[in-house]
């Protein structure tokens, strides 16, 4: 196999990857979620190297906020 078609291949599954994960997060967010979180932990815990905890910070997901409220979902609080 030559080297241009091997790059080929591999443009083909990044982007073959890359738009499963599209899919997965609009059909199953809380999955992708966890999936996250789980693929994080190992990286963030102390002792490890600074660039792999920049790493699992970069992977996890933003924290959700107290209360329930994850910014304006249309309820009617009466804040806005």
């Amino acid at each position: 196999m030559t080297t241009s078609l091997a790059l080929q291949y591999a443009i083909v599954a990044a982007a073959v990857l890359a738009s499963a994960w599209v899919v997965f997060r609009k059909q199953a967010p809380g999955a992708a979620r966890r999936l996250r979180i789980a693929l994080a932990l190992p990286l963030v815990r102390d002792g490890r190297p600074a660039w792999l905890r920049a790493l699992g910070k970069r992977i996890a997901p933003a924290p959700k906020a107290a209360g329930g409220c994850n910014g304006c979902d249309g309820c009617d609080d009466g804040k806005g």
